[in-house]
């Protein structure tokens, strides 16, 4: 008898993470789907194998501590941070609170997302990191964007340790950028689509091993520069 995945994704109310949902629940996983707030469109895929859980702020001890209660003592085959924020800052307009804020979401939240579950993993559990090559240092050739760029970087290097540290307990991370995605977060101006992205993601992890935990990927499967 096949054994049901359970999947845990952050940010599961749209765009690629309200994607990712459809897919695993599609392929008979049990999918724990967590959001600040819910969405017609999430709502309607909640069924006996998909979980909607609300009210789940990953940068906050609260959000943290419900999302732990939530999923209990129940193993998880997947877990996908994606949650993340944009904002924007320049040189000349420097905002250092929305600098914090996007660090705070999108590479603290998802570390202590990862610790806070460790017990819920197992031999073969896989970790996925929602990350953007504009976290590459190496690719930069636009500059701005100042504190998006520094906290996808920061989480690029986080996932890098994560990969050493749970090497020994045959658990993979996969760091991904999903490509210039047609979502909220660019005023749809991407060119594919959350669907292609969250394909092409799914298929990625579906593909991790040990092997090639830590490495930085585009969900077309190239690997990109630090």
């Amino acid at each position: 008898m096949k054994q049901v995945k359970t999947v845990v994704i952050t940010g599961a109310n749209r765009g690629i993470g309200l994607a990712m949902v459809g897919i695993y629940a599609n392929q008979g996983s049990k999918v724990i789907a967590l959001c600040r707030k819910s969405s017609a469109k999430l709502n309607a895929l909640a069924n006996a194998n998909v979980e909607v859980v609300e009210g789940i702020d990953v940068a906050t001890s609260e959000g943290i501590t419900k999302m732990v209660s939530a999923i209990g003592e129940q193993k998880i085959s997947v877990l996908i941070n994606n949650a993340g924020i944009l904002r924007d800052e320049s040189l000349n307009n420097l905002n250092i609170d929305t600098i914090n804020e996007q660090f705070q979401v999108n590479a603290v939240a998802p570390l202590k997302v990862c610790q806070s579950l460790l017990k819920n993993l197992t031999q073969g559990s896989k970790i996925a990191l929602i990350t953007s090559r504009m976290g590459s240092i190496s690719d930069n050739g636009s500059g701005g964007r100042y504190g998006y760029r520094m906290s996808k970087a920061a989480l690029n290097a986080a996932g890098m340790s994560l990969a050493k540290d749970l090497e020994p307990e045959h658990i993979a991370v996969g760091i991904y950028h999903p490509g210039y995605v047609q979502t909220d977060m660019v005023n749809h101006g991407g060119d594919i689509s959350a669907d292609v992205a969250a394909k092409r993601i799914t298929q990625l992890i579906d593909e991790l091993t040990l092997k090639a935990s830590g490495v930085f990927r585009h969900s077309n499967g190239e690997v990109l520069p630090w």
